[in-house]
């Protein structure tokens, strides 16, 4: 077995946290502010060089990374005012939300796998900075263990609705492992998942296949390819079969609309979606 089964953490993790930290130095920072972004990344940082060099469609990818991020903490901060008090942070790579939680009696639960976990801990400590208070690290091979009981084993109450923030992850599962997940979420009345997705190359328009044909090379190429995509009115439809009542699903254009600062973040059928679904009884 090669890559995640191994000690090795998730590059694609890596590509993620510095486009968040090239964002910060972006003209569009204020859609999205992180001021650890960079710093959890040390050396491999990125610097203003790299905002000059970008094209059209790092520039897309940058904004809808910074954007989908933007929603799903706007989204946990309707769900913290309704009395939620636990996150679930899945796949939570080099993601800064526990260290800028400004919510003193917001539990925060980070899933990973225990490689990426690991390196994320550790670059923690090389920036200088204590690991979160409201913080609890689950490492979790998802071969092998099963989040449910991981997370109860944690700490997580789950009777108690729980907000679970699940970006930049689904393309790379297997629809046995999304569904068995969103079941798993669905369970709990109250609680509520946020995530990304992209729609099959058939559903595109033209300029959407030629996004998705350059970004799948280039995670195919790092050996994280993205193997997963759905129609939304199928997903929709299995959602609904799960038990959760309540569905938002932004396409790219309706991202950049809802923002209203995320110019080129995607116009037409790009085919990136950000979902919120909620399970309210």
């Amino acid at each position: 077995m090669t890559g995640m089964e191994d000690a090795t953490p998730s590059r694609t993790a890596l590509r993620v946290a510095r486009l968040r930290a090239l964002h910060q130095l972006s003209p569009q920072a204020a859609l999205f502010r992180d001021p650890y972004a960079a710093a959890i990344l040390g050396e491999a940082a990125p610097g203003a060089q790299e905002l000059e060099q970008e094209d059209g469609h790092g520039r897309r990818m940058r904004l809808f990374v910074a954007a989908r991020a933007r929603l799903a903490e706007d989204w946990l901060a309707a769900a913290v005012r309704r009395g939620v008090r636990q996150v679930v942070v899945l796949g939570a790579g080099l993601d800064t939300f526990s260290l800028r939680n400004p919510y003193p009696d917001l539990a925060v639960f980070e899933v990973d796998h225990p490689a990426t976990q690991a390196w994320k801990r550790r670059l923690i400590a090389g920036a200088g900075l204590a690991e979160p208070r409201c913080a609890t690290f689950v490492p979790v091979n998802f071969e092998r263990q099963l989040l449910s009981e991981e997370l109860s084993s944690a700490g997580l109450k789950p009777t108690e609705a729980s907000f679970f923030i699940w970006l930049g992850v689904v393309a790379y599962l297997t629809r046995q492992a999304i569904f068995g997940t969103l079941s798993y979420i669905a369970g709990t009345p109250g609680s509520e998942v946020v995530f990304d997705y992209s729609e099959p190359a058939e559903n595109r328009d033209v300029a959407g296949r030629a996004t998705l044909a350059f970004h799948a090379a280039r995670v195919a190429s790092i050996g994280e390819p993205w193997i997963s995509f759905f129609d939304p009115g199928q997903l929709a439809k299995s959602l609904n079969e799960l038990g959760f009542d309540e569905i938002e699903d932004l396409e790219s254009g309706a991202v950049a609309d809802r923002l209203g600062r995320a110019p080129d973040a995607g116009r037409g059928n790009s085919g990136g979606h950000i979902l919120r679904a909620r399970r309210n009884f």
